[in-house]
C-alpha cells in the first residue's frame, strides 16, 4: 500500500480521474459482524445466527451487513489519500452506493479509490472520490 499524497487542493484538482491504487488487506471477522449488529439493532440472521446462515443462507454461511462494509471505505481512504495543507476533512454525504456481491464474514476486503471531481464549494474544495471495496476472490466488488 502505497499512501498517495498531495500537496495542497490545486495537485488534487489535477489529478481528477487520477486512480489512487489499493489499500492493505484486512479481514472482516464474525465478531465485526456481531458488533455492527449491536451498535445498529440490525440482527437479520443472515449476518448472526452462523448455524442457521451455514444451512439456509443463499450465501453459504454469514455474510457482512452492507452498511457495515460502506463503513470500512472510512478505513481503506486514509491509506489510498492524504492532502497536506488542509484544517479538515468532512463526509457530506454519497453519491449512488451498490453493493452488488455480499461479503462473506470472515473474507478479505480492501479499497481503492479514484478522484472523480474538485470543485470549489462554500469556502472550501468538495473532493468527490470513488472508493470500491472488493472481496478476495470475488468476481464483483462488494461496494461501490
Amino acid at each position: 500500500m502505497a499512501v498517495t499524497t498531495f500537496q495542497g487542493i490545486d495537485a488534487v484538482r489535477t489529478a481528477v480521474g487520477t486512480h489512487l491504487g489499493f489499500s492493505d488487506w484486512t479481514t472482516v471477522t464474525q465478531e465485526q459482524v456481531n458488533t455492527f449488529a449491536e451498535a445498529t439493532g440490525d440482527f437479520q440472521w443472515i449476518h448472526v445466527d452462523v448455524d442457521r446462515a451455514n444451512a439456509e443462507s443463499p450465501f453459504g454461511g454469514p455474510i457482512a451487513h452492507g452498511y457495515l462494509t460502506l463503513a470500512l471505505a472510512n478505513l481503506f481512504l486514509p491509506q489510498l489519500l492524504s492532502v497536506e495543507t488542509f484544517s479538515a476533512g468532512l463526509n457530506i454525504g454519497l453519491d449512488k452506493v451498490r453493493f452488488p456481491s455480499p461479503v462473506p464474514a470472515g473474507s478479505k476486503i480492501r479499497g481503492s479509490g479514484e478522484i472523480v471531481s474538485a470543485v470549489e464549494a462554500g469556502g472550501g474544495v468538495q473532493v468527490v472520490v470513488r472508493v470500491t471495496i472488493e472481496a478476495e476472490g470475488a468476481t464483483k466488488p462488494a461496494c461501490v
